[in-house]
């Protein structure tokens, strides 16, 4: 059986992206790989084993193009209504707080957050199948 390990994105900015995920998800730097033309970085928390790579690659300049296909990743926290205050007192924009609804029933409570490059993340509630 596989077992996710980690997702990889690529940053313009290694010290932005770095503050960034640290202060909005307490992500620390777990290992950095220093190559020629890039720099791979691992951040990672005690709540997962899962690791997020963030991508450098040197003399870039240019913002990555996000395509338009939506895609995002998630995180899941215990409080997601105090962690949207935290984070706009963070000055870090979170969008508005939903409530996902399948008629009646309450699927998830969520907000989306961009970070420097324009990468989504979805910050839900946890519950139910968000653990």
């Amino acid at each position: 059986m596989a077992k996710a390990i980690h997702s990889m994105i690529r940053v313009l900015e290694e010290a932005r992206s770095v503050a960034f995920y640290e202060t909005a998800f307490g992500l620390q730097v777990a290992d950095r790989l220093d190559f020629e033309s890039f720099t791979l970085i691992y951040m990672s928390n005690p709540e997962s084993g899962f690791e997020l790579e963030l991508t450098v690659n040197k003399g870039r300049t240019e913002p990555y193009d996000l395509g338009d296909g939506y895609g995002h990743f998630a995180v899941s926290v215990a409080d997601v209504a105090a962690e949207h205050a935290r984070l706009t007192d963070a000055g870090l924009a979170p969008r508005k707080l939903v409530d996902f609804r399948n008629g009646d029933v309450l699927v998830a409570k969520f907000f989306f957050i961009a970070d420097p490059d324009g990468y989504q993340i979805e910050v839900i509630q946890r519950g139910g199948r968000f653990q």
